[in-house]
């Protein structure tokens, strides 16, 4: 998953098109979790780096049908090929941990870590963009962390291996995010997406030789080539609905991906949901929520102000 703005940049939605958005931010929040449930039974067999392969080359093929058509060739143009090189070596590594974390651990625990990546956002942007924390933010931060390692869930004499590719992949993914940020005042949604489908593709081609290929066939094929065609549209769908209704308004209901991931594991898995496991992922996604809410709220003020 990315973070990527709209195409064109949010003004004054229309009030009929907020539940619009909504719709296309629940419908992708289903892709989401029906991607990584695909990628989880498909890392149990082959290398997480064939797994990731398959849905960066799908996912830039299904992208680049949805986008191309309105934006064209322009799509490639840029000044900050280095930066989107190096946004997309962060992201490698940040889809990388969370395979390896869905073949260790079950799927909603996984999810429930990776919705911590909007805390340690707001960390990154404070160090390196010089962003004002605040107490209340502060607050949030601590708060959340507390969170993250009541999914995590670490006993005494034993560590949870998943749970750290999980925490790896959140670290990775706000520092993402923190570098989009800035990106995006100058790229589009379709540039940033296109760039980071091209480069992470390219980067799992060459990871192929080293962590090996199994040729997959019959079902298992389908399901790699699924795993790119869902995300791809995932993808395009949530960038959709933050182009139809402003964040505050779409943001809260991402965190459903966290109800579908539940679901499917019980469906596919078995896995229960513990006591702490829903504790914590409470107290994460509550905390990323007024983390949204405080970016909106200081969003709004400034508009107010200018």
């Amino acid at each position: 998953m990315t973070s990527d703005s709209p195409d064109r940049p949010i003004r004054s939605p229309r009030v009929d098109k907020v539940p619009l958005g909504i719709m296309f931010m629940l419908a992708s929040t289903v892709l989401f979790a029906t991607s990584s449930a695909l990628s989880k039974w498909q890392v149990a067999t082959y290398p997480f780096s064939e797994v990731l392969l398959f849905r960066s080359a799908i996912s830039l093929l299904t992208c680049a049908v949805l986008i191309l058509p309105g934006m064209g060739l322009a799509v490639f143009r840029t000044h900050r090929l280095a930066q989107h090189f190096g946004r997309s070596v962060l992201q490698t590594g940040a889809q990388s941990c969370i395979v390896i974390a869905l073949s260790l651990m079950p799927l909603a625990g996984a999810m429930a870590i990776n919705f911590s990546a909007p805390l340690f956002a707001t960390l990154f942007a404070a160090i390196f963009l010089g962003e004002r924390v605040g107490l209340p933010r502060a607050t949030a931060l601590a708060v959340g962390f507390g969170g993250v390692l009541l999914v995590a869930s670490p006993g005494i004499d034993s560590l949870n291996i998943g749970a750290l590719f999980a925490l790896a992949n959140a670290i990775l993914y706000g520092s993402v995010t923190a570098t989009v940020r800035g990106m995006s005042r100058t790229e589009s949604a379709g540039t940033l997406t296109i760039y980071q489908m091209s480069f992470m593709t390219l980067l799992f081609l060459l990871a192929t030789p080293i962590f090996g290929f199994i040729v997959p066939t019959g079902r298992d094929l389908l399901a790699l080539i699924g795993i790119g065609v869902v995300n791809g549209f995932g993808q395009y769908w949530w960038t959709r609905a933050l182009s139809m209704a402003p964040p505050s308004a779409v943001g809260p209901f991402y965190y459903f991906t966290l109800v579908w991931s539940i679901v499917l594991g019980y469906l596919f898995w078995g896995d229960v949901p513990t006591a702490t496991l829903l504790a914590g992922s409470s107290i994460v996604v509550a905390s990323g929520l007024f983390l949204l809410w405080r970016e909106s709220a200081k969003k709004s003020k400034a508009l107010v102000e200018s």
